[in-house]
């Protein structure tokens, strides 16, 4: 959907990444970034979501590599609001941060973790694109009796009141794909996964304690869309690098019809 390609039927092509944006220390981030950029600023990519971009020192590396994007967010204190920025080579119209509800916990670092997450709402080319995180589970437990089911569900809720016809919502749920949580989720917006439900784990096994398996926990979640095709990246390791991230990469070719189409 090139502001040339415009017409009864556009396309655009989105991909999102959590960043693994810490520890800000032993993580080689200027060499990970750079990689990152590189790759995207090489692809057809038109637009990037990044998760844990978390300081302003972050977002200049990518800055830096992306020199035909122009990156989205909200400031604050630090970096950009709920480490959530949207890179997009097409025409930006606006671009809102809402911070998703926090747990209301008397365990302070729970209390700080989800007062970070949010979801970044940009209108690029008539095309609503929503950026999210939301909170992890460090439990490692998806019940209802867990102490992060509750917290989940009302993340879910407001990112619900961000679905708009035609979007692409993006970003790291933190929730495996097969969960009742997540499909209620599905079910409640009308948004579709770009993979047809194929995406395969999308957090890196290196990265997990022995014994615990990978599970599907990104998504690129459509509305008013067709997926033509969509495919993971950074799956496999750099030289002298590693991986980029402790997270894959997914990347969809999406096309809207426009009245009259």
């Amino acid at each position: 959907m090139r502001p040339e390609q415009q017409g009864n039927h556009g396309r655009v092509a989105v991909a999102s990444l959590n960043t693994r944006g810490m520890p800000l220390a032993a993580s080689q981030l200027p060499a990970r970034y750079a990689a990152i950029a590189a790759a995207f600023e090489a692809s057809e990519v038109e637009v990037v979501n990044f998760q844990e971009v978390l300081t302003f020192w972050h977002l200049r590396l990518l800055v830096r590599g992306l020199p035909s994007f122009r990156a989205s967010y909200r400031r604050s204190m630090v970096g950009p609001a709920g480490g959530v920025v949207t890179f997009s080579r097409l025409p930006v119209e606006s671009a809102r941060y809402q911070r998703l509800p926090a747990p209301r916990s008397t365990e302070l670092s729970l209390r700080f973790r989800g007062f970070l997450k949010g979801a970044l709402v940009t209108r690029i080319a008539g095309l609503s694109v929503v950026n999210a995180h939301l909170l992890a589970n460090t439990d490692g437990d998806w019940s209802e009796a867990n102490r992060f089911h509750a917290i989940h569900r009302s993340q879910l809720t407001a990112l619900a009141r961000l679905v708009e016809s035609p979007c692409v919502v993006t970003g790291d749920f933190n929730i495996p794909r097969h969960k009742p949580l997540f499909q209620d989720f599905l079910a409640s917006t009308g948004l579709a996964d770009a993979f047809g439900g194929d995406c395969p784990p999308t957090f890196q096994l290196a990265f997990l304690p022995a014994g615990m398996h990978s599970q599907c926990i990104d998504f690129i979640l459509i509305a008013g869309l067709a997926a033509e095709s969509a495919e993971v990246l950074f799956e496999n390791e750099m030289p002298r690098l590693g991986y980029v991230s402790d997270h894959l990469g997914l990347q969809a070719q999406l096309v809207k019809s426009l009245p009259g189409g």
